[in-house]
């Protein structure tokens, strides 16, 4: 057992550069380390989520449910190196940001990627030069998405609220609010800084999706990598400039992976009501959630790690 646990973390630690920060949740994290941050996520205090503990909201979940096996060549469930961690939102899930009235509008609960409880300085770490951002999300079937609603789930927002890139889910609000669900709801949209789509997939069930996102913080431009389950990530969207998000450390911002539900304009709220999007709006406050894994950002100077220890160009 020893020599095949050994190969595992071998192969698995074969990624084309070094990793500038690993948020594949190691067998030795535990529910309790959630509810301190301790570890690669800052998940406890002030962070983006309800008043429960972190543990009312997020999950390790040991054994029971097998991670992307993107990262595990070939020997998950056998002898994963990562747990999954379940992400969730329910009613109690409104955020009260220091100084500011509880964000009514959203339910939403973030991990935000830290070492310890520390993320300013791993934002400078994660954010020059080119760096990848890597991620798989599942569904969780038993705790469903309600695709008449918009969710952002995948982003790095610098103070100004606005995302360097974003993964959406969902139906993107509108005031007025038009025909629910959108035709596109139950597909992944890739965003840049802008808004604009760069790519889209349907989020099939029972299903790992894997996404890289490349990030030339110098240049300005950002590539979007993806595949399913065990196969190799592929390019899907080439290089395209990013040109509205600021330079330098005004542009740079927090990892986060998420659950965050925007709201349906509520045709009973004033005009200006309708408009604060944060604030105001319809929330069922249903328990919903996401599956993730295989959660880390490299340097992209040696390439792309693209799966099980296959190295590709950027």
């Amino acid at each position: 057992m020893f020599s095949l646990i050994a190969f595992a973390t071998f192969l698995v630690s074969a990624l084309a550069t070094p990793v500038i920060w690993d948020g594949r949740a190691r067998f030795n994290l535990t529910n309790a380390d959630l509810d301190t941050s301790t570890g690669p996520f800052l998940t406890c205090h002030s962070v983006v989520k309800g008043p429960e503990n972190a543990t009312h909201y997020s999950h390790l979940l040991g054994h029971s449910r097998s991670p992307t096996p993107l990262w595990n060549v070939g020997l998950s469930p056998l002898l994963p190196s990562e747990q999954v961690m379940s992400v969730t939102i329910d009613n109690s899930s409104v955020f009260v940001p220091g100084g500011g009235p509880p964000q009514f509008g959203f339910r939403r609960t973030d991990i935000i990627a830290a070492v310890n409880g520390e993320h300013t300085e791993l934002i400078t770490r994660m954010e020059q030069n080119s760096t990848i951002f890597h991620f798989s999300i599942q569904k969780d079937e038993v705790r469903p998405l309600n695709y008449s609603h918009e969710y952002q789930i995948v982003f790095i927002e610098p103070n100004d609220g606005s995302h360097v890139f974003g993964i959406q889910l969902g139906s993107p609000f509108t005031n007025p609010t038009g025909p629910l669900p959108a035709p596109n709801a139950h597909s992944f949209k890739v965003l840049d800084h802008a808004l604009n789509v760069l790519f889209t997939t349907p989020f099939t069930s029972h299903t790992w999706h894997n996404f890289a996102v490349e990030v030339d913080w110098n240049n300005r431009t950002l590539a979007v990598w993806y595949s399913q389950d065990a196969e190799l990530l592929r390019r899907v969207k080439d290089t395209t400039p990013n040109p509205t998000v600021a330079l330098g450390p005004v542009g740079q911002g927090d990892f986060h992976f998420t659950v965050l539900k925007l709201p349906i304009v509520n045709p009973t709220d004033t005009p200006a009501d309708q408009g604060d999007v944060v604030h105001h709006g319809i929330q069922e406050g249903t328990l919903e959630g996401l599956l993730n894994s295989g959660v880390f950002v490299e340097s992209a100077a040696g390439g792309i790690s693209r799966g099980l220890g296959v190295v590709g160009r950027t």
